[in-house]
């Protein structure tokens, strides 16, 4: 699009023009605390003075299987900043597992936003390493940098090895459903169930397919925050060590040349990543979290944008679970997000500086597809737009999103009767019974799951399919929620219907029974109710009791943005009062 550089290169700062030298430079009694209590901890003053400090944000601990390698990779970056010349220190940050996190880690990413901008403010460090890649940690990660806006780099942890059961390749997350169901149905037997269990994840890493935490590390990327090609790193390639390595010598560089946040993460930068999450079959996830991350950069970011590169930006990424087939370890051999971007160079920004201190295109300059069934060219796409649609009407005015190239094409125009649910357990409850009265025709809603009413917005909106269905044969049907749901997920789930229900959104005045009705081609969805009748069920309409009355809940519920606008705390927007200042050394 265009090939201009958007931050052109300046003048080095000097050892003086340091941040950390306000903490260990000056002469004077503070400073003398600061100084020995380094040589406390056995560091020589020859290893701070005049060198960048540079934070080390590792988001691992022992309840994290997709960072159980960072508690050694960080090593490789601090060799990386010693190589340089800078002075790495690490600090530990809340490690978001989405694993184990509950109710959701959709509930903390906001809290490891704020740790993070907190942790980097507060102390005397010069320049970031931020290591992420479970689902929330990489958009709470980049928040926080894009915030406090000093040079920051991004570490990926990579996705894990491809999964075995049987001779079957496995994908983390997408063959749990699939296999469920298969369970449920009386397909499988329980020691199937186990062997698939065990054979799932073999390795440290993030999920293999194109769940969230792929979806997001190839948005830093294509936002320019991770070094060329890091974004599709497999966790257990040696590779992966030396990008570590590399991460820990590129930071150090880039706070002599001052290279922060906020001059790459221009409007047209977010753009690309827009771009690139399309035509990676990205996660639904990936609409909240760009759109909170673009607005902190300062750029009004919104559906609307989504829907626009939707229109244009094919799928040409043949990964599960949009793809039929592949997982990340073979989109790596097949030249990873690099051949990706290069495949797809007519709809990106390629003037856009990146923090390796090149260009979007000087990165992927010459970067080859090696697998042509992995990753498509344009005009041999695996779906021919886009991988999410956004949704408005009746039902949903501030637009709610769907990933049709993950579904089955039956449901993209679909009319039928609402069966309503007020909590997941009653969902969870019906779905198992078999008696039930339900056909693949009816619409399974399931509401209160929003931002509030979840709370955080948990990953509900896969909902189970019943289970008579199943043993009838059937695998899909339209359900609707004001949910999340993994981005290893798939099926005609209509998401993040906004604004929710639990604030008396208009999800809120379904009730069984009404016809509801979607048209993916034409972005609609719609209750086939009159607005009398929603006026007077608007009007005897009670709000449910607030989920928390103390401690960081409640200053979720009060202050949480609803998921069109990115589901992050209203004070934390860059219009909010005047910039944070600089701490006192005094």
């Amino acid at each position: 699009m265009t090939d201009e550089r958007s931050a052109p290169a300046g003048a080095r700062k000097t050892p003086e023009e340091l941040r950390s030298a306000r903490w260990f430079g000056p002469a004077d009694l503070r400073s003398f605390g600061h100084r020995s209590r380094a040589m406390q901890m056995g560091y020589a003053p020859e290893e701070w003075a005049g060198r960048p400090v540079i934070a080390i944000l590792n988001t691992w601990s022992d309840l994290q299987p997709c960072h159980s390698h960072f508690k050694t990779r960080v090593e490789d970056v601090k060799r990386g900043v010693l190589m340089a010349g800078g002075f790495p220190v690490e600090l530990p940050a809340l490690s978001l597992s989405e694993s184990y996190l509950k109710p959701t880690s959709m509930l903390y990413r906001n809290m490891l936003a704020m740790e993070a901008e907190e942790l980097l403010r507060a102390h005397p460090v010069d320049g970031v390493v931020l290591m992420g890649g479970c689902d929330k940690t990489t958009p709470a990660l980049l928040l926080a940098a894009t915030s406090m806006n000093i040079p920051a780099i991004f570490v990926p942890a990579g996705p894990m090895l491809r999964g075995n059961w049987h001779g079957k390749t496995l994908g983390s997350g997408s063959d749990s459903w699939k296999y469920w169901d298969e369970l449920r149905a009386g397909k499988i037997t329980d020691k199937d169930w186990l062997g698939v269990e065990g054979g799932i994840a073999r390795s440290y890493g993030t999920c293999m397919t194109m769940g969230t935490a792929s979806t997001m590390t190839a948005i830093a990327e294509a936002v320019g925050m991770v070094l060329p090609g890091g974004s599709s790193m497999l966790a257990a390639d040696s590779g992966h060590i030396r990008l570590a390595s590399e991460s820990g010598r590129r930071i150090v560089e880039a706070v002599w040349e001052d290279l922060t946040p906020r001059k790459i993460q221009t409007f047209e930068a977010y753009e690309n990543a827009i771009a690139v999450a399309m035509a990676m079959g990205c996660s639904t996830n990936a609409i909240i979290h760009l759109i909170a991350m673009a607005r902190r950069a300062g750029h009004a970011i919104g559906l609307a944008d989504f829907e626009r590169f939707s229109r244009k930006v094919p799928v040409i990424c043949n990964v599960r679970p949009t793809g039929d087939t592949y997982l990340m370890e073979d989109f790596f051999y097949a030249g990873g997000i690099l051949a990706l971007m290069n495949q797809m160079r007519e709809h990106l920004h390629l003037g856009c500086m990146t923090i390796s201190g090149q260009t979007l295109g000087e990165n992927i300059e010459g970067a080859e597809v090696y697998n042509e069934d992995v990753i498509r060219t344009l005009d041999k796409p695996i779906y021919g737009e886009g991988s999410l649609a956004v949704l408005t009407g009746n039902l949903s005015p501030q637009g709610c999103v769907i990933k049709p190239a993950a579904m089955d094409q039956k449901f993209l125009k679909h009319s039928g009767p609402a069966v309503v649910f007020d909590d997941y357990p009653s969902l969870k409850k019906a779905v198992d019974d078999e008696s039930w009265d339900i056909t693949a025709d009816h619409v399974l809603v399931l509401r209160n799951a929003g931002p509030q009413g979840g709370p955080g917005m948990p990953e509900w909106g896969m909902l189970p399919m019943p289970k008579k269905l199943l043993k009838e044969g059937h695998r899909d049907m339209l359900r609707i929620s004001d949910a999340r749901m993994s981005g290893t997920s798939y099926g005609a789930c209509v998401l993040h219907v906004a604004p929710e229900s639990f604030i008396g959104g208009p999800l809120a005045l379904l009730r069984t029974g009404d016809i509801v009705s979607i048209d993916v081609d034409a972005r609609s969805i719609k209750m086939e109710v009159s607005e009398t009748e929603l006026a007077a069920r608007r009007a005897a309409w009670v709000a449910p009791a607030a989920h928390y009355e103390r401690g960081y809940g409640w200053v979720f519920t009060k202050h949480i943005q609803q998921a069109d606008e990115g589901c992050d705390f209203d004070f934390l927007r860059t219009d909010f009062g005047a910039p944070v200042p600089e701490p006192s050394i005094y």
